[in-house]
C-alpha cells in the first residue's frame, strides 16, 4: 500500500541563517527549493523560520513523568504534543535510575505508544536511559535514588532494550564503576550513544572511557557534588578532550552566565549541544511535588529543588529557553544558538534527515516571532504536517 501523500505547499518567512526572506516548498513532507525574495507577503507579522529543535533529554512534560509509576501510552502521545507546542519536533523520552520492574514496564509502554502512533515515530527516533549506571557519591548522583543506582549489567540492560523494542540508543554512565569500560564497547559496537554523566571519574578514567567509545558530556558542570577539588574534578578533563561533546542546560539557573561563556569558547558552538532535562513539572504552578520518591520544590523563578538532598531536580524551561540564553550569555547568533538545539544533536545521533534548512531535508520547522532575543514558537511542523499552530491555541 502507498503511503497517501499531501499536497504541495509553501512557506515564506525570515531565514534564520541568512537574516533574508525565503519561500520554501514542502513536498510530501521534504523541503524542496529554498528561494530568497524581495519581501514577505504580510510585513505586519514576520516571522523566522528554522528547523524543529531536537532534545536529547526530555524526563517528563506536562504532569506526565516518563519513568513516573502511572505512565500510560495516551499520557506519551499527550506530552507530546505538548513538546511539539515549545518548538521541539524530534526528543529522547528518558528514563531515570528506578527499579529494575518500573524501567522494564515504562520502557515497554513508550513503546507501545510509538506503535500507537505515526506521528509519535516520526517524533521520536528512540529512547534515553539516564542511570542506573552512575556514581552513588552524593551530589555526584544528584536526585538519583541511591536504592535503585547500580554497577553495570550488559545482561540487564538487553532486558530494558528489549522491552523498548530496541529503541534505546544513549545511555548516561559513569565510566568509573566496575565493569563499565566492558559496558561502554559493547554498547558502541550496538550503535548505541554513550554518554557520562553522574560521574565522578578521574582524568585517566575519562580518557580511557572516551578511547572505548564515550563521545558525549550528559549537563556538563551539574550531576556533579557541590563542592569539588579545584584541579582533581571530572569536569576539567571533559572539557579538555576534544572528542566529547558536551550537552548543557541553559536554563540559567543550572549553570551561570560566566560558565556557559567558557564552555562555548572551549568548545566551540559546533561541538555543544542544548538539552532542557526538563522534567513533568515544565508548565505547572509553583509548589511543592514528588519525583523521583522525593518532596521537590518549584519556585517562582522555575527553579527545582530538593532540598533534603540540597541539589536541583531537573529543570521546569523547555529547550527554547536555552537558546534564548545563549544568545543572551554569549553574544552567539540567532543560527549558533538554534544550530545548538538542531543541526548538532541531529548530528550525533545520525539523524541525516533533520536539523537544517535544506532540500530534501525532512520538514520539521517552526516558525516563529523573534522579539530581542525571546523566541515565540507560531507554528510546528513535522514531517510536513503542521502539529500545532498558535492561533487560537490554548493551554
Amino acid at each position: 500500500m502507498t503511503k497517501n501523500k499531501t499536497a504541495p505547499f509553501t512557506i515564506e518567512a525570515i531565514h534564520y541563517v541568512t537574516g533574508n526572506p525565503v519561500r520554501i516548498e514542502i513536498i510530501d513532507g521534504r523541503l524542496g527549493k529554498i528561494i530568497e525574495i524581495t519581501s514577505l507577503k504580510d510585513e505586519n507579522n514576520i516571522l523566522y523560520i528554522a528547523p524543529g529543535l531536537i532534545d536529547n533529554q526530555i524526563n517528563g512534560y506536562a504532569n506526565v513523568d516518563f519513568s513516573g509509576s502511572n505512565l500510560s501510552a495516551k499520557d506519551v502521545i499527550y506530552a507530546t504534543k505538548e513538546i511539539w507546542r515549545d518548538g521541539v519536533t524530534s526528543f529522547l523520552p528518558t528514563l531515570i535510575s528506578n527499579s529494575h520492574e518500573n524501567l522494564i514496564k515504562n520502557f515497554k509502554i513508550l513503546d507501545d505508544a510509538l506503535k500507537r502512533d505515526e506521528l509519535l515515530r516520526e517524533s521520536i527516533p528512540g529512547f534515553h536511559l539516564e542511570g542506573p549506571y552512575i556514581s552513588t557519591e552524593e551530589g555526584y548522583r544528584g536526585c538519583h535514588p541511591f536504592q535503585h543506582i547500580r554497577k553495570p549489567s550488559w545482561d540487564e540492560f538487553t532486558r530494558y532494550q528489549k522491552a523498548a523494542g530496541g529503541r534505546i540508543i544513549q545511555i548516561t554512565i559513569a565510566p568509573e564503576l566496575e565493569g563499565a569500560m566492558e559496558f561502554i564497547r559493547l554498547c558502541t559496537r550496538d550503535g548505541i550513544v554513550i554518554a557520562m554523566g553522574h560521574t565522578n571519574a578521574s582524568a585517566e578514567q575519562i580518557r580511557y572511557a572516551v578511547e572505548n567509545g564515550v563521545r558525549l558530556s550528559t549537563h556538563l558542570g551539574n550531576g556533579c557534588a557541590n563542592l569539588i577539588h579545584r584541579h582533581n574534578n571530572p569536569i576539567w578533563p571533559q572539557l579538555a578532550n576534544d572528542q566529547l561533546t558536551p550537552s548543557i542546560i541553559a536554563d540559567g539557573l543550572h549553570l551561570f552566565p560566566e560558565e556557559i561563556r567558557v564552555f562555548y569558547k572551549v568548545k566551540g558552538p559546533d561541538n555543544l549541544i542544548l538539552t532542557s532535562d526538563v522534567i513533568y513539572l515544565a508548565g505547572m504552578a509553583p509548589g511543592k511535588y514528588t519525583f523521583l520518591e522525593s518532596e521537590v520544590i518549584l519556585t517562582e523563578e522555575g527553579m527545582l529543588l530538593n532540598a533534603e538532598l540540597n541539589c536541583l531536580a531537573g529543570a521546569s524551561f523547555p529547550l527554547k529557553k536555552g537558546v534564548e540564553n545563549m544568545m543572551n550569555f554569549t553574544g552567539c547568533s540567532l543560527t549558533k544558538a538554534i544550530n545548538m538545539a538542531s543541526a548538532n544533536v541531529a548530528r550525533i545521533y545520525n539523524l541525516d534527515d533533520r536539523g537544517t534548512l535544506a532540500p530534501g531535508k525532512r520538514a520539521d520547522l517552526i516558525l516563529f516571532k523573534r522579539e530581542g532575543n525571546q523566541l515565540q514558537i507560531k507554528k510546528t511542523y513535522l514531517n510536513g504536517k503542521l502539529v500545532f499552530s498558535a492561533i487560537n491555541a490554548k493551554r
